[in-house]
């Protein structure tokens, strides 16, 4: 699963490296080192342009990144509560969920990020053997090695209010995401069983072609576990547990922790 990761870049840089529009509109947007559920994130979309009139021009489309949610809330949800229970869907069946199948069709979107954290989970260690008689999790951070922005692929969904109490509260509505996940490989999998779906710069197009369906092969081809070659050009290490606090947000967060802070240090052979 992927409960928080990090993304630094300004909107600016990123609709750079992207080849998009900066429609963010918040150019004062400062680096968070713990991005959590229900805050505010950038995506990255293509869309037809539409005119005046709200009619989308088929022959041409327009890339941009977007400020969304994060936690998708389906087109038929009561209100947006649902969002915080859907940050994560499942890449296997996302064609078959109700609250993911639509957006899935035609509207998916990339999570840019520094990298992603996870928790290792580890038995109580016993009061009697120096151990806090808890279980404890330890957090990782796996990034591109080079430093590279990574890309999550993740859907969007458009939400309308309904009743005038939230009519009210959301006037224009509510844009929410969520990062696609698949089965984690090689030590990724030491440290938890799932992992985002992270897509490679030559498979963004495909992946945000709004007139690809879910059925498409250029698709289709994208929701599988990380190839061994991409996985040799990721990093994993140990950080400090203050990330298990969502208020703390600085750059040491991604700090690496030191060996003999961490509980069974996992194997670091991605090639393994």
């Amino acid at each position: 699963m992927c409960g928080r990761y990090a993304s630094t870049k300004a909107p600016a840089d990123l609709a750079d490296e992207f080849h998009a529009v900066d429609a963010t509109q918040e150019s004062s947007q400062r680096p968070d080192y713990n991005v959590a559920p229900t805050k505010d994130i950038t995506v990255v979309v293509e869309r037809h342009p539409r005119d005046e009139s709200g009619e989308p021009d088929r022959d041409s489309t327009e890339r941009s990144l977007r400020t969304v949610r994060w936690g998708l809330v389906p087109f038929w949800a009561k209100d947006p509560s649902a969002g915080a229970r859907m940050v994560n869907a499942r890449s296997e069946t996302i064609t078959e969920k109700p609250a993911f199948r639509r957006a899935a069709a035609s509207r998916r979107c990339l999570f840019p990020m520094d990298g992603w954290y996870e928790w290792q989970r580890h038995d109580a260690v016993p009061k009697s053997q120096g151990g806090t008689g808890k279980p404890t999790k330890q957090p990782y951070f796996t990034h591109y090695a080079d430093g590279a922005t990574m890309a999550m692929a993740g859907i969007w969904e458009f939400w309308r209010p309904k009743g005038d109490e939230l009519t009210e509260k959301y006037p224009d509505g509510l844009v929410t995401a969520c990062v696609l996940t698949t089965g984690a490989v090689g030590p990724l999998a030491q440290v938890h069983d799932r992992m985002p779906l992270v897509l490679r710069p030559d498979d963004w197009s495909d992946w945000l072609d709004p007139d690809r369906g879910t059925g498409d092969e250029g698709v289709t081809r994208l929701l599988v576990p990380p190839s061994p070659e991409l996985v040799a050009t990721l990093d994993i290490r140990p950080v400090s547990p203050q990330v298990n606090n969502v208020r703390n947000n600085a750059p040491e967060l991604l700090d690496r922790l030191p060996d003999d802070q961490v509980p069974e240090p996992i194997q670091l052979d991605l090639l393994s």
